[in-house]
C-alpha cells in the first residue's frame, strides 16, 4: 500500500547552492561576507561544496564596523575558510549613502584575484529592487532587477539564493546554529530600501501573498527584453558594418530606446544613429545645405550638397499634373518654416509640421528634405504627398515625384 505521507519539502537554500555548483566547479571563488544572516548562510552553504574564500569590505560607516569585522574573521576561523577585510573609503559625491556604500562595494570587489564572486542577494532583495527602480521610472535595466550571473571585470559574479525567500534563509541559518549580526541602519526608514521593507511589503503581503515571486518572475521577463533589445542593436549596427559597442555603450543605447527619448542621437564608429519612437534609426552623414534648383521636367535631378536625386515617373491620374509645369518651371528649396499643405481635399490644409509628426517623419530629417514649390505655393513634399490643388485628375498625365537617396 502507498504511503499518504508527502515527501519532505527540499531544503531551499541547499537546492538553490547546488544548482550553482557546476559554474563554479574548478573556479577560485570568493564570497562576500557582511556578517548578516544572508552571507552567513550562503557562506556556510557553498563552503560544503566548495573550497571557497571570503571578503569582508569595511566600509567604517557604523560605529559597529570593527566589530562586525571580528565577527567575520572568527566566523570563517569556525569554518576553516581564508578571509580577506577590505577597507573603503566612501566617498558620497552627490550621492546617497546606499548608492555610494554600493560603489566602493563593487570598486573593492572587482580587485579581487579571483574567478568568480558569489554574492548572497535573495528573493527579498531582488522583489524590493525592482520596486524600487520601478516607483524610480527605472527603463529596461533597472526593472530587470539583479541579474542571477553575469561577467564583473573578468569574472563570474553569480547570486545563488536569489530565488530563495528571506525567512528560507533565516529558517536555514537557525537549523544549523548559525548566529549572524544585524545592521543598526536597517531600523532606519529614512532609507527607500528599508521603508518598502519594513513599511510597503507587510502591506502588499496581506494582499498579495506571492508579490515577491511575481515581482522577480516580471524582472526575468524584463532582462529577457533587454537582451533581446541588446541582440536587435547588435544586428542593426552589424548590417551598417559597424563594431558592437562596449557593454556600458550598448546598455545606454537599450536604456534610450526602452524610455523612449526620441531624437536623442548616439555616436558610434562615426555613424550618427538616432532613437525615434522606440525605434533605432540611422541618420546619415550630415546633409549639406542646398542652393534652390529650378525644376523644368526632365526625368531625373541631382541634388548633390542632400546626397540624393529626384526622380519623376510619367504617370496617368496620379502625381503632378503636366499640364501646370510651365517655361518657368518649379523650384525645389529646402524648408523655410510655416509652409502648409493639402494632400487631402477632403480635409483642410495643415501645417508641414503636423502632418510630420503624422507620417512619422523625425525632425531632424524635414530640414533636409527637397521641397517643391510653384511660385510661392508648395506642391509636393517627399513622404507626404501632392498638394490637391497640383494634383493630377482622373486621365490626366501627370509626373509622380520620388526622392531617391543612396
Amino acid at each position: 500500500m502507498a504511503s499518504s505521507r508527502k515527501p519532505p519539502r527540499a531544503e531551499p537554500v541547499a537546492g538553490a547552492v547546488r544548482r550553482s555548483l557546476p559554474a563554479l566547479q574548478g573556479k577560485r571563488v570568493a564570497v562576500g561576507l557582511s556578517g548578516g544572516v544572508d552571507s552567513v548562510v550562503l557562506l556556510h552553504a557553498l563552503a560544503r561544496h566548495l573550497p571557497v574564500r571570503a571578503v569582508h569590505v569595511h566600509h567604517g560607516l557604523s560605529p559597529n564596523a570593527d566589530r562586525w569585522a571580528r565577527f567575520c574573521r572568527a566566523y570563517c576561523r569556525s569554518l576553516a575558510v581564508p578571509i580577506t577585510v577590505k577597507r573603503v573609503r566612501v566617498e558620497k559625491n552627490g550621492k546617497g549613502v546606499e548608492a555610494a556604500a554600493r560603489e566602493a562595494r563593487y570598486a573593492a570587489l572587482k580587485g579581487l584575484r579571483v574567478d568568480a564572486i558569489a554574492l548572497a542577494h535573495q528573493l527579498d532583495d531582488q522583489a524590493e529592487t525592482v520596486l524600487m527602480n520601478l516607483l524610480r521610472g527605472a527603463g529596461l535595466r533597472g526593472a530587470s532587477g539583479m541579474p542571477a550571473a553575469r561577467r564583473f571585470h573578468g569574472k563570474l559574479l553569480v547570486r545563488p539564493l536569489l530565488g530563495v525567500r528571506r525567512e528560507a534563509v533565516v529558517g536555514y541559518a537557525k537549523r544549523h546554529g548559525l548566529e549572524w549580526i544585524e545592521d543598526e541602519s536597517n531600523e532606519l526608514e529614512a532609507l527607500t530600501r528599508n521603508f518598502l521593507r519594513r513599511r510597503i511589503a507587510p502591506l502588499l503581503s496581506e494582499r498579495y501573498p506571492r508579490w515577491r515571486e511575481a515581482l522577480a518572475r516580471a524582472a526575468r521577463h524584463f532582462s529577457r527584453a533587454e537582451l533581446d533589445a541588446q541582440l536587435l542593436v547588435r544586428a542593426f549596427l552589424a548590417e551598417r558594418g559597424l563594431r558592437a559597442p562596449s557593454e556600458a555603450k550598448l546598455a545606454e543605447i537599450v536604456k534610450q530606446l526602452a524610455t523612449g527619448a526620441s531624437g536623442a542621437l548616439i555616436e558610434h564608429e562615426g555613424a550618427r544613429l538616432r532613437v525615434y519612437r522606440g525605434a533605432l534609426v540611422d541618420e546619415g552623414p550630415p546633409a549639406e545645405a542646398f542652393a534652390p534648383v529650378t525644376w523644368r521636367g526632365e526625368r531625373r535631378l541631382a541634388l548633390a550638397g542632400l546626397g540624393g536625386e529626384l526622380v519623376f515617373r510619367r504617370v496617368r491620374g496620379a502625381g503632378i499634373d503636366a499640364g501646370l509645369l510651365d517655361a518657368d518651371g518649379m523650384l525645389v528649396r529646402p524648408r523655410s518654416g510655416g509652409e502648409r499643405l493639402q494632400p487631402d481635399p477632403r480635409r483642410p490644409r495643415r501645417t508641414l509640421k503636423n502632418l510630420f509628426q503624422e507620417a512619422g517623419i523625425p525632425a531632424w530629417q524635414r530640414e533636409r528634405l527637397p521641397l517643391l514649390f510653384r511660385g510661392d505655393s508648395l506642391v509636393w513634399v517627399p513622404g507626404i504627398g501632392v498638394d490637391a490643388r497640383y494634383r493630377a485628375k482622373k486621365n490626366r498625365a501627370g509626373l509622380l515625384p520620388e526622392w531617391r537617396q543612396p
